[in-house]
């Protein structure tokens, strides 16, 4: 979540800081719950006062041996205590109702962030590699993959639209793609490998974004506080869930190979045909945690190694960063990796990197102990390291034949016992 300070300090500058998102702060209704903070804690501190007072002038009713006026004012100290106890349960739900409005609010964006509202305003960063000239008429993934495996025909039958069954040289590639990319992450990019539970707590989603907004985004376990995951982040982020990291241990450099799980609540008629959103898909993540004046060297290094695969993989891509309309609840700035898919003869969104400062690190309670001694929250990014699904996608459109088989590319040649390309078994 954002500062409150920042709230309490200058709330029309954080209203402005939205608004290019198309959030509007309600800015009257926070004041309404400052004042009534504020007359509480008045309030407390002069029951405080009186009580402590009072405690005094007991004592000296005491030694004074005037029992009945010792009687009386320990009656009036009572009463206070009882009015203490009152201010305290209105000041509990009061800063609940602060902790649920502050949660609501998006992260404020950073100054680099183009201003707009749809895709169109996006800033093209870079781009790397050619588009495939084709010499015959070019085949989507369902076409190309449907002979290799690719069945979404037993995957509708096995749990309804939107799911897919892969069976045997598709299979095996979907596999040997997590695994080359786990190598390299670890290998040349110095990530520690984490293996995660698939479900979580309510307290774990809403620690990297709010619950409350994107809950309809997620599949529940029925009767239990419980939700399947739709993105390694949400568990790893949450591995410094109310810790003090040790300065000398940032950065942390995670990757986890996971399914992700997304209800795509609000993509009803979206990409309905093949695997470009599907209601699971697996992953790999790569997630830091950093010292804040890292992080954003840090961000344009996540990203870098984020394209390293799509280089490797010889998979034309573009770099965008996404305008203030596009860019998540919960991150400050966001680059999206774009992967160029002939069947679809567009650039798709492959990788999301982002930098989310100390968002996450609020709402999570996640510090570091600074060089002073004193704890202050972390920074956090993470990114698909790629999306492994999509990256099976582009490969089959890519480097299709006109034979129907797909060429291998040669860093995958190894994972696939040698094999240059995927043939009808």
């Amino acid at each position: 979540m954002i500062d409150l300070q920042l709230l309490r300090t200058d709330i029309d500058a954080v209203a402005k800081r939205l608004a290019p998102r198309g959030y509007q702060l309600d800015v009257a209704g926070f004041k309404a719950l400052e004042d009534a903070r504020k007359r509480i804690q008045t309030a407390t501190e002069q029951l405080q006062s009186q009580r402590n007072a009072l405690s005094k002038q007991v004592g000296q009713a005491k030694v004074q041996k005037d029992e009945k006026l010792a009687a009386q004012l320990l009656a009036q100290a009572a009463e206070s205590g009882d009015k203490l106890k009152q201010m305290e349960t209105e000041n509990e739900a009061l800063q609940a109702r602060l902790r649920e409005f502050v949660s609501l609010i998006p992260n404020l964006l950073h100054e680099s962030v183009p201003e707009g509202k749809n895709p169109e305003d996006c800033r093209l960063e870079r781009s790397w590699g050619e588009p495939r000239k084709f010499d015959f008429a070019v085949k989507d993934h369902v076409d190309v993959g449907a002979p290799l495996g690719l069945d979404f025909e037993t995957g509708a039958r096995l749990s309804g639209a939107r799911f897919v069954v892969m069976r045997g040289p598709v299979a095996r590639l979907h596999r040997a793609l997590a695994q080359f990319m786990l190598d390299v992450h670890t290998l040349e990019h110095g990530y520690t490998e984490v293996y995660v539970p698939y479900m979580v707590s309510g307290a774990c989603a809403d620690g990297v974004t709010s619950l409350a907004k994107f809950s309809g985004d997620l599949f529940k376990i029925q009767d239990r506080d419980l939700y399947l995951i739709p993105t390694a982040e949400v568990p790893v982020t949450n591995f410094v869930r109310e810790q003090i990291v040790p300065l000398e241990q940032l950065p942390l450099k995670f990757v986890c190979h996971s399914p992700c799980f997304r209800s795509e609540a609000g993509a009803a008629g979206k990409d309905t045909r093949g695997m470009i959103r599907n209601h699971q898909f697996d992953k790999v993540e790569i997630l830091q945690v950093v010292h804040p004046a890292t992080s954003y060297a840090v961000h344009e290094e996540l990203t870098a190694h984020a394209e390293a695969i799509l280089r490797k993989l010889e998979l034309p891509y573009r770099v965008m960063t996404l305008c203030t309309g596009d860019t998540g609840f919960s991150a400050a700035k966001t680059y999206d990796l774009e992967v160029w898919l002939p069947g679809q003869n567009a650039y798709r969104e492959i990788s999301s990197c982002s930098n989310f400062e100390a968002f996450q690190a609020r709402r999570m309670q996640a510090r570091f102990r600074n060089d002073k001694g004193k704890p202050e929250p972390v920074h956090t990014l993470n990114g698909s390291g790629l999306a492994v699904g999509r990256t099976l996608v582009a490969i089959l459109e890519n480097f299709q034949n006109a034979d129907g088989s797909v060429a291998i590319p040669a860093a995958l040649r190894p994972y696939m016992g040698g094999a240059e390309k995927l043939a009808r078994p």
